[in-house]
């Protein structure tokens, strides 16, 4: 059990010090990430507002039709087109990428190659 704390501080610890660096605005707002082992989610936020613009899922119904397994590379690829032509809809060109506790590795990091090929910039 002591471990599994460690754990959940060393990941809190570093999920701060990457956002006490990034603020969302409507301008420009936050692509916040979240991984499960078995799903994929993905945020765009207006911190200011304290609201959520728009967001994409491996739960969601026209994403979970098309991929297989959530947990996977391919589905966190499908997660960030979503989100990016959501994005585009919304008249959002501009974010800044916010990993949260996650390394910029694997997952993560397909999320927002495909969320940059889809259009968005960050």
């Amino acid at each position: 059990m002591e471990h599994s704390k460690a754990i959940f501080k060393q990941r809190n610890r570093r999920r701060f010090r990457v956002r006490k660096r990034i603020k969302g605005t409507a301008d420009r707002p936050r692509l916040s990430v979240t991984r499960s082992h078995k799903h994929m989610s993905a945020q765009l936020i207006d911190d200011i507002a304290g609201k959520t613009l728009v967001s994409a899922s491996t739960q969601d119904k026209e994403l979970s039709g098309s991929v297989k397994y959530g947990g996977n590379v391919d589905a966190a690829a499908a997660v960030g087109k979503a989100i990016a032509d959501r994005a585009k809809a919304a008249g959002i060109e501009l974010a800044c990428f916010d990993r949260g506790s996650y390394k910029y590795h694997g997952r993560v990091a397909a999320l927002a190659d495909a969320a940059r090929e889809g259009g968005l910039q960050f």
